[in-house]
């Protein structure tokens, strides 16, 4: 029997998610040869593309993908009544080589040796250790904010543009990489999405483009909010998919920043995080200490939280609970709440090192 292409990348499919229910246990292996190995390849080779391009190619061929999709469906809606098959056929052809793509050029970093492993660091702690941990944060934050202001009520308000946070970006990954090599980010490739006010009223604040290697940061968001998400979604590119991991790389860069700003952004970064971890935990313990942290901080904190309520709309949790079953579906049990695991890598991280 004759199998047709269409056939072939149906076969394929199938065989790509069979391949990837047996890669997910080898952790080790694809550590090594992907994400340590192949990956890094062909991100520098993407990153070196695309990267000089003032605009965001990946969301130009979003759109240009869209349309094409649109103009299929509504050339082929007819036909789909009366070749259901080869209909089919040709939806799972583009399916097989998207879901391809997508692993190949990024989607495989799902499946490495979780990060507490590589940095030699226990995944679980005690509610005693993080309350120690996030008072030490407090001191941390509160003496950067001073720093700062001389008024701690004071909120800080940055002094660059958000271009030039994204110049001042590689400065703090540069002098991570001292320690931790794998961490060299070159060339860069990081820019504000042309769908910006999409993405806000979707809930998010950047994504990675898997089939660029670029890193999209949503131009709208307060540029308080940039260091870190500028980091986070180059820690994506550098290979770390899950979203725990890359707030980790992303905080530990903005805090290794020479820039004190970046240093405040990354350190009450990591202090929300913790925060947000006590109040769960201990609720009485979480009142007494918010009442150490400069009123200004706190400030800062609302303008982020004021900011994303103006953008709230009916369709938001639609978004994030499409986003949280995508995470899921690559290997992130905990879905969106996978995101407050940064407080167990920071806390054991911390344990070890100075803050």
């Amino acid at each position: 029997m004759r199998i047709t292409k269409k056939g072939a990348l149906l076969i394929f499919l199938v065989f790509q998610i069979i391949l990837i229910n047996i890669l997910k246990h080898y952790p080790e292996f694809v550590e090594q040869y992907y994400s340590n190995g192949l990956y890094v390849l062909l991100s520098k080779l993407m990153r070196y593309s695309f990267g000089w391009i003032p605009f965001s190619v990946g969301d130009m061929l979003y759109t240009l993908a869209g349309v094409y999709v649109i103009r299929w469906f509504v050339l082929n809606f007819k036909n789909s009544y009366k070749d259901s098959i080869n209909w089919l056929l040709d939806i799972t052809s583009v399916l097989s080589i998207t879901y391809f793509a997508f692993h190949i050029l990024w989607g495989y970093n799902y499946y490495r040796q979780p990060l507490h492993k590589a940095f030699n660091i226990k995944a679980e702690y005690s509610t005693e250790q993080l309350i120690a941990f996030t008072e030490r944060l407090i001191e941390k934050s509160n003496l950067i904010h001073r720093q700062l202001s001389d008024n701690d009520s004071l909120k800080i308000e940055l002094p660059y543009t958000k271009s030039e946070v994204f110049d001042k970006v590689q400065l703090g990954y540069l002098t991570l990489s001292k320690t931790y090599p794998h961490l060299v980010y070159q060339p860069q490739s990081l820019k504000k999405s042309i769908y910006s006010t999409a993405l806000t009223y979707m809930g998010f604040s950047g994504y990675l483009n898997p089939f660029t290697n670029e890193a999209q940061v949503d131009g709208l968001i307060p540029v308080y909010k940039f260091p870190t998400t500028s980091c986070h979604e180059v820690a994506h590119q550098l290979g770390y998919a899950a979203e725990n991991e890359a707030n980790f790389i992303g905080m530990l860069a903005s805090v290794n920043n020479d820039n004190i700003y970046f240093k405040y952004s990354g350190y009450t970064f990591a202090l929300r995080y913790c925060l947000s971890e006590v109040y769960k935990r201990d609720p009485n313990t979480y009142k007494s200490i918010l009442e150490r942290v400069n009123k200004g901080i706190l400030k800062n904190y609302k303008d982020v939280q004021d900011f994303w309520k103006s953008y709230q709309n009916p369709l938001e949790p639609a978004f994030e609970k499409t986003f949280d079953t995508f995470l899921k579906a690559n290997n992130q049990t905990a879905g969106i709440k996978s995101y407050s695991y940064i407080v167990g890598l920071l806390v054991n991280y911390y344990d070890n090192n100075t803050l």
